[in-house]
């Protein structure tokens, strides 16, 4: 089972506080596994704040009011920009501009390297972007453990949820990838 480039829907009876009601993209899951990013947390800071802490000026005012999500509760000092992908040569699509960029194989990209904070202060960089804080992660088989228990839903992610879609509205959203709306989930995990 690879859930790389999947949704994991937090089920009503998850009731941990960094993952209740959470959206998490999963942006690796192997053997060894998973590291993600919950997309549907803000955090207390807008971009615009988090540039000035940075001493950048971030020169796309349409970012600024941008919510810097809760990613999770590992290393939440630490910056990750979620982005679709930026090339540096089109004929090499493998080979991001930044120093530190994850290609997640079904479209997008996860940089942890300054770079690309610098390119969307001069008002370059990815076009659609979710910073956070943070990221999530689950150790060998601790995962398979938690959808055994039914804690998360899974689907293939959208990239319209994460880019598009109001914040408040995100994890609706998700659900509806699967035909499923939030009141018709049971808060009681069981096995058939």
């Amino acid at each position: 089972m690879n859930l790389t480039h999947h949704f994991l829907i937090a089920m009503p009876g998850l009731e941990d506080e960094a993952f209740n009601r959470s959206v998490v993209y999963l942006c690796e899951h192997s053997e060894r596994g998973a590291l993600g990013l919950v997309i549907n947390k803000p955090s207390d800071i807008n971009l615009g704040v988090l540039f000035e802490k940075i001493e950048l000026h971030l020169s796309r005012p349409e970012l600024g009011d941008a919510p810097v999500f809760q990613g999770g509760p590992v290393q939440t000092e630490r910056g990750f920009v979620l982005h679709e992908p930026v090339f540096a040569d089109a004929d090499k699509p493998e080979e991001s501009v930044y120093a530190s960029t994850m290609t997640i194989p079904g479209g997008l990209e996860m940089t942890t390297s300054k770079d690309v904070l610098e390119a969307m202060a001069t008002g370059a960089g990815p076009r659609k972007v979710l910073v956070s804080l943070g990221y999530s992660a689950w150790g060998e088989g601790q995962l398979e453990s938690e959808l055994a228990e039914n804690s998360w839903l899974t689907v293939d992610a959208d990239p319209a949820v994460i880019f598009d879609t109001p914040v408040a509205e995100r994890y609706d959203r998700a659900l509806l990838l699967l035909g499923l709306e939030a009141w018709k989930l049971s808060p009681d995990a069981g096995h058939a």
